[in-house]
């Protein structure tokens, strides 16, 4: 497309769960569909769901485990399903905590080749990176 750009779920479902005390987390599960992705191009918009198949393309998340890195940070892994395609991913992601608030943030490289999605192409030239980065940021009171 000739540059970067960012998008934003507006509206999706997570359940989480874990250990209050040590914050380790023993359950994610976030679903969304792609139309409450919004990249503030509502035309790009629009061409990511044709390039998705149209309708109401679904996505979604499950949480599968996590450990400490070599590095001594914390690492996560889970099945992440695009295009009707579940893939194992894992990332690096932190957890910190404030009174009743947890807040979780990381973020995830990955080719969407892998999902069966087609390389985009803008007038016979340009090409979209298929290496995207999705960054995440929860935010949830403890119950």
């Amino acid at each position: 497309t000739g540059h970067k750009f960012t998008g934003t779920l507006k509206k999706y479902t997570a359940s989480v769960s874990g250990d209050a005390a040590s914050l380790k987390p023993e359950g994610f599960e976030l679903k969304w569909s792609f139309k409450d992705l919004d990249t503030d191009d509502a035309k790009r918009d629009a061409e990511m769901i044709k390039w998705l198949g149209g309708a109401d393309p679904k996505g979604g998340f499950k949480f599968n485990k996590s450990w400490t890195g070599k590095d001594g940070g914390q690492q996560g892994s889970g099945t992440l399903t695009i295009h009707g395609v579940s893939k194992e991913i894992s990332f690096p992601y932190t957890v910190k905590k404030d009174d009743d608030w947890v807040t979780i943030d990381g973020q995830v490289s990955m080719d969407y080749q892998n999902f069966s999605l087609p390389i985009i192409r803008a007038m016979a030239v340009m090409t979209v990176d298929p290496q995207l980065v999705v960054r995440f940021h929860v935010v949830g009171k403890v119950k």
